[in-house]
């Protein structure tokens, strides 16, 4: 089954410490704001040509077991009701620490597997940022205070340029995944949280991957003030946060537990998206049929493994695993098992990652689904609204 992100090839020495550093520093950084440097570039963008976002959508469904049953035909809403804003994880392989902003074929292909199926529900808008590298990643102490700090600066910026431009009063849900959660987790928490105007606008907020907190025992109150928990797929303004594991998280584990001071007072977030009240639900997952490109793609191609030869774009394994929160061993973590004959699920680098590189895909089609129902409650309470 599928594995994307920050996670390094296989071989590659990155030291558990060091990812830690990386991620905690992204979570929680604030320095000086970073000088502005012009428009934003949109890695999608709607109506732009080439655009990663709106592909081909159709997926062969198949078996906890690989047996083909049928094929679900998809595509990109023509006139989507509301819009996304996604901000994707660490893919990036530049030789530096600090990726530029060019587009490479490492952000298409992360914009496909983890963005493109939303285009079903929204219009997706996806600036390119700054972000720390896979070299900045394996090499800790190559990335300054001043490059994270400009990731944050050129997400913050694409956000506001789309607000002023383009989002002419429609809800958003924002969209990302580990490096790009760290940086959503701040952006909703200085841009959005504070002001009741851009809360309104706010379907939701699916933040996987990046250890989004709680005040202990509530579903609110640690990074947010006012952005609650999901709790229901009719409930918006809220938040979706979980990070997956197959196995017990180990004590060292960089998901699910709050480390430091606030240990006692917090808890990271998890909210099922195949059951947001609570309990056991089945995931839906979707893989994309094309290989991933570059230095991620040896771990990405190899976790994902041989797939059926197929006519679609996409496959998808409905029903192969089911997935609950758990707070065993003090980690709070949505728990991923397999039914009978379902492909193994791999903790990639190690078990202290857990199943991290399948936060997005292997439950992709619960969150579009939970996007679809989100947009049709937020629509009709604007409308109560406006009557």
């Amino acid at each position: 089954m599928e594995r994307i992100q920050v996670a390094a090839p296989r071989g590659s020495g990155i030291g558990r410490r060091a990812a830690l550093a990386c991620a905690l520093a992204l979570a929680g950084l604030t320095v000086a704001p970073a000088a502005a440097h012009g428009r934003t570039v949109w890695l999608c963008k709607p109506g732009a040509r080439a655009n990663p976002c709106e592909s081909r959508l159709d997926a062969t469904v198949l078996s906890p077991s690989g047996r083909r049953l049928r094929v679900e035909k998809a595509r990109p809403a023509r006139r989507a009701r509301i819009d996304c804003f996604y901000v994707y994880p660490t893919v990036s392989d530049e030789q530096k620490p600090e990726a530029d902003l060019r587009v490479t074929s490492s952000e298409r292909a992360i914009a496909l597997f983890q963005a493109a199926r939303l285009s079903q529900r929204c219009r997706v808008w996806a600036p390119v940022y700054r972000q720390v590298t896979l070299f900045g990643l394996l090499n800790p102490g190559t990335v300054t205070s001043a490059m994270q700090e400009r990731a944050y600066a050129d997400v913050k910026a694409a956000w506001r340029e789309y607000l002023r431009r383009y989002n002419r009063g429609r809800g958003v849900v924002l969209i990302g995944h580990s490096q790009g959660t760290f940086v959503l987790r701040r952006l909703v928490r200085e841009e959005i949280d504070p002001s009741r105007k851009e809360r309104r606008r706010l379907v939701s907020a699916l933040l996987l991957g990046g250890n989004v907190t709680v005040r202990s025992g509530a579903d609110v109150g640690g990074d947010f003030k006012h952005v609650r928990a999901c709790r229901s797929a009719t409930q918006t303004g809220c938040v979706v946060a979980y990070s997956m594991f197959n196995s017990t998280p180990p004590a060292n584990s960089l998901f699910g537990r709050v480390v430091g001071p606030d240990a006692g007072r917090l808890q990271v977030l998890c909210t099922n998206p195949a059951a947001l009240s609570g309990g056991s639900g089945a995931l839906d997952a979707y893989l994309p049929t094309a290989r991933f490109p570059g230095l991620l793609g040896v771990e990405v191609n190899q976790s994902i493994g041989a797939l059926p030869q197929v006519s679609t774009p996409w496959v998808k394994y409905e029903g192969a695993y089911r997935a609950s929160c758990s707070s065993a061993a003090g980690a709070n973590v949505l728990h991923v098992e397999g039914v009978a004959g379902a492909h193994p699920l791999l903790e990639l680098p190690d078990a202290t990652w857990g199943l991290h590189l399948g936060d997005v895909n292997l439950a992709l089609g619960n969150l579009t689904d939970l996007v679809r129902r989100q947009t049709r409650a937020y629509l009709r309470g604007s409308a109560r609204a406006r009557g």
